[in-house]
């Protein structure tokens, strides 16, 4: 494990070993087809960390493996990496994996196994750590209990809280989300929050509803959620900022050759957080940056090594400015 004195972004969240498999067409059920076999780092917050650290942001990682293969392959990932960690290990417990299918198009289909991510405990996470940095990032990979209680704790601290309500689960508690200052939904997990809460004056709030609204539709069902910020990503059609005052459309970078797209999420969510320390809390700035960082990523296949570094983003907006 590394240490840093006062990282200024801090990732609590699941490290995943991806079990990917890349095959022409999805199978259908009952079909068996032939592939091509790859592993690597992955899990959101591992992922986002990642997407931080590679981005410029001094971040540490808050994760729990299990004391095995995957968990010490974990450990020798992110020495590599050269970025902080503090991996607790749960000796009852495997390393959470994804099973992971990408076809033809770089589209994919994902199966999680949380693990040990589930047994991580609200007293794993150090209290100081959360409440000198300037973001702390949670999602829903994890134990609930304890990314609750780290936004929470950074929360009370003044430290700005972004969740990624990633993967949305039956037993998400929604009153987690008055400890967050900015709330990043993909469509799937907007649609399921929508439903959740029952906002939509609808009886089911569906893919094709919410791509019917405009964006005063958009921006103000997003206003009923709580968070100050919302950004929602539309994958192939940006993301959406809405903030109280304001709302904004960020579309794609165009031209991009996608190969694989798993991950491009969290490369958006760490590209953000890190956004948002080199622009001084610039909420657009650093959403324009996190579009930057999820374009670069599916160019290239897997999730955490598919994360660009600052010198390949910086390039890229330079030639894009």
């Amino acid at each position: 494990m590394m240490r840093m004195a006062s990282p200024h972004v801090v990732v609590v969240g699941s490290y995943v070993q991806d079990l990917c498999w890349k095959c022409v067409k999805f199978p259908l059920s009952g079909e068996t087809i032939v592939g091509e076999f790859a592993t690597g780092p992955g899990g959101k917050g591992s992922n986002q960390a990642v997407a931080a650290g590679r981005a410029g942001a001094e971040t540490l990682f808050i994760g729990a493996v299990g004391g095995d293969a995957f968990g010490r392959e974990a450990k020798a990932f992110y020495r590599a990496e050269k970025i902080p960690a503090v991996f607790v290990e749960k000796p009852r417990h495997a390393t959470g994996t994804a099973a992971i299918l990408v076809d033809g198009s770089g589209q994919n289909e994902i199966v999680v196994a949380l693990g040990a991510n589930a047994a991580l405990a609200k007293a794993d996470v150090p209290r100081a750590a959360l409440e000198q940095a300037r973001v702390v990032v949670g999602q829903l990979e994890s134990n609930l209990s304890t990314t609750a209680h780290a936004l929470k704790t950074a929360r009370r601290a003044g430290v700005a809280t972004i969740l990624n309500p990633a993967p949305m689960r039956a037993d998400f508690d929604a009153s987690m989300l008055a400890a967050v200052d900015i709330l990043i939904p993909n469509e799937t997990e907007f649609i399921a929050l929508v439903n959740r809460l029952r906002i939509s004056g609808r009886t089911e709030f569906t893919e094709k509803a919410l791509h019917g609204l405009n964006g005063e539709e958009l921006h103000a069902m997003c206003r009923t959620l709580g968070p100050e910020t919302v950004i929602v990503t539309l994958g192939g059609r940006g993301c959406f900022v809405s903030q109280r005052g304001s709302h904004l459309h960020i579309p794609v970078f165009t031209g991009i050759k996608v190969v694989d797209t798993t991950g491009a999420g969290d490369a958006f969510v760490g590209g953000f957080a890190a956004g948002l320390v080199t622009f001084e809390g610039d909420v657009v700035a650093a959403a324009h940056f996190a579009n930057a960082v999820a374009a670069l990523s599916v160019t290239k296949p897997g999730t955490a090594r598919s994360v660009p570094t600052s010198k390949e983003i910086r390039a890229f907006l330079r030639k894009r400015k």
